[in-house]
């Protein structure tokens, strides 16, 4: 496995993490549908929260969460309109981005973009 994949998945399990600690219960990782994959989906408060993770060690080609394109948040929606379909979801819904950036010090700094995209 390549390099970054390590880090996309260690960045994925600090997310989960934090979104614990904030009050969320995890309910799936890495849910795939057809060519999509939602690296998190999260409940809390009757509200379901499909989340991309991004994760950078470094901002020379800018700060994680700018990498989720237009292209990345229409295969989402559709992977997370199925995953609502197949579990019969009937509350509120929200897309957000956990963006995961280790510093030069080996410190993290996590931002939680909420309504990241609709």
């Amino acid at each position: 496995m390549a390099t970054h994949n390590d880090t996309g998945h260690w960045g994925e399990e600090r997310a989960a993490e934090f979104l614990q600690k904030e009050g969320f219960r995890i309910v799936v990782k890495n849910y795939r549908h057809r060519h999509a994959e939602i690296d998190l989906i999260a409940e809390k408060d009757k509200l379901l929260i499909f989340v991309e993770v991004k994760t950078r060690s470094g901002t020379g080609f800018g700060m994680p969460e700018e990498f989720v394109n237009y292209t990345k948040t229409r295969l989402i929606m559709k992977a997370a309109e199925q995953y609502i379909f197949d579990n019969d979801w009937m509350f509120d819904v929200r897309f957000d981005i956990i963006s995961v950036l280790i510093l030069p010090n080996g410190n993290l700094n996590i931002r939680h973009i909420k309504d990241a995209f609709c």
